[in-house]
């Protein structure tokens, strides 16, 4: 209400007016530049000669015209971006993009606009969850499509046009600081913003030429490996098959996208640093992977070891091997599944979803809490504590031999708060709206973290499609509240944010 009464307000307007001119010129940019990504299902259109050909085409225009409209209203409003024009400009494009990525699939699919948003949301925020069924028998454009946004989505839109703003004039700084994934955001990895994007790109699809590679050798056909492997690096989940991996009910394959869902699990900066050095000391050195590892792999035993003691399974290697990809998968926040962990006793699924929130790296691809954050929670939990005994004793956080600031620390704090009353909030719509409490509150920790599939009537051997229009809705900003990060959102209903 405050930020309503005070936007009425003449100045008001006027800032709001200003603020957003000078970030819509690189909106506009931003979807012409995305119009390029229509190519690739254009021309598997025209080489299948199927129907999907015309909704890309209309799709690619839509998305061009949309962009050059709003360059043409802005290119006067020139000038370097301030933090707040950062935020705002990831706000919408992260909505636009979303938006304007739905016409192929409800000029395709028929999908209503509802359906075809949470889809294309859920592909950018790279959640997995879907509304589709008979994914089996889609043209295979629209599958293409589906992944190839999973695939963007990965490091973020923003993370490549930090690489396009500086050279059209906009300084990609500010945008960096707002995308940027974890709580120590301003350390880059080389001198100049540009190549520290380019530098982490190209990283990105080389592992996920190579993840392509071993799919296609363990028996995939090129195209469902193409689109695992962007699915898999993205850590979003979406699959060319209904039964998702188990389609494919092969160990090798599921192995395969288990070694690539941990490395797109670990901290983009500790692969370049890796690469850099032609050495595998980073991995070493990198107390967030190490403890990511650790939890994720020995969470794979134990949960094997319980489900085959509960006899889901006659023998502990089966166990083993359901047990620890469906773990590795939906606790990093990717969302492949190869059996309904539904069925299993409730404690596991539970588990399951409890590492969603808080298993993958900062700066990887995953969402949730991120290890980092977890990390110091409790390194602060335990400072606090100590300081309960020993009152006047110094001590300093610290998070692999480096010092964690106190501001750092209120900071993952206060993530942490906000964090938790979005999901409270949010699974408390979807109860009101008729929703059971399990199928609420894990289709919120799901689309929160960017996980996919929760329990109950959205468990892994089901889809979002059951949702009502109102239920899909609140998934969709819990998709995009999460991927963003709480912050970016929420900063922007402040009155602070709004004023010169």
């Amino acid at each position: 209400m405050l930020v309503v009464n005070w936007a009425v307000t003449a100045a008001g307007r006027t800032a709001l007016l200003k603020d957003l001119l000078h970030v819509t010129r690189p909106l506009g940019v931003l979807l012409m530049a995305f119009s390029v990504a229509y190519v690739p299902p254009v021309l598997l259109s025209l080489h299948d000669g199927d129907d999907a050909l015309r909704p890309y085409l209309l799709g690619m225009a839509g998305n061009l015209g949309l962009g050059l409209l709003l360059w043409l209203i802005s290119r006067r409003s020139r000038r370097e971006l301030k933090s707040r024009d950062g935020f705002l400009l990831v706000a919408l494009t992260w909505i636009l993009l979303a938006a304007t990525a739905a016409v192929p699939l409800m000029l395709g699919l028929g999908l209503s606009f509802t359906d075809a948003y949470f889809e294309t949301m859920s592909g950018f925020t790279t959640t997995g969850a879907t509304v589709l069924t008979g994914i089996d028998d889609l043209a295979r454009p629209h599958n293409l499509w589906r992944h190839e946004l999973n695939w963007l989505g990965g490091l973020g839109i923003i993370g490549l046009a930090m690489a396009v703003l500086p050279l059209l004039g906009v300084g990609g700084m500010q945008v960096y600081r707002a995308e940027a994934t974890g709580p120590i955001k301003d350390s880059r990895l080389t001198p100049r913003l540009v190549q520290t994007a380019r530098s982490l790109w190209l990283i990105y699809t080389g592992l996920t030429l190579a993840c392509t590679g071993a799919l296609w050798l363990s028996g995939m056909n090129l195209f469902d490996a193409a689109c695992h492997a962007m699915a898999a690096l993205s850590l979003g989940g979406f699959s060319t098959h209904d039964s998702s991996v188990a389609y494919f009910d092969s160990p090798l394959i599921e192995g395969v996208l288990m070694l690539f869902m941990l490395l797109a699990g670990i901290n983009f900066a500790t692969h370049f640093l890796a690469w850099r050095g032609r050495h595998l000391r980073p991995y070493w050195t990198d107390t967030e992977a190490i403890a990511m590892l650790v939890l994720v792999l020995g969470s794979c035993v134990g949960l094997a070891l319980y489900i085959w003691l509960e006899g889901v399974y006659p023998d502990f290697l089966t166990a083993l091997r359901y047990a620890s990809f469906n773990l590795v998968s939906v606790g990093l926040d990717s969302g492949f599944v190869n059996a309904d962990y539904g069925q299993w006793p409730l404690a596991a699924g539970l588990w399951i979803l409890i590492l969603s929130c808080i298993a993958a790296s900062a700066g990887s691809t995953g969402g949730g809490i991120k290890m980092i954050r977890t990390l110091i929670l409790f390194k602060q939990s335990a400072r606090e504590l100590m300081s309960l005994v020993h009152p006047n004793a110094v001590s300093t956080l610290k998070i692999g031999g480096q010092v964690v600031s106190d501001r750092t620390a209120l900071s993952v704090f206060g993530f942490i708060h906000l964090y938790t009353i979005s999901i409270v909030a949010l699974s408390l719509l979807l109860i009101v709206s008729g929703l059971d409490a399990v199928s609420a509150f894990s289709a919120v920790i799901s689309t929160f973290n960017n996980a996919g599939p929760g329990l109950g009537v959205v468990g892994p051997a089901s889809t979002y499609q059951p949702l009502s229009d109102f239920q899909t809705w609140v998934c969709a900003v819990s998709m995009l509240v999460g991927r963003l990060e709480v912050f970016v959102l929420v900063v922007l209903l402040t009155p602070t944010f709004w004023r010169d």
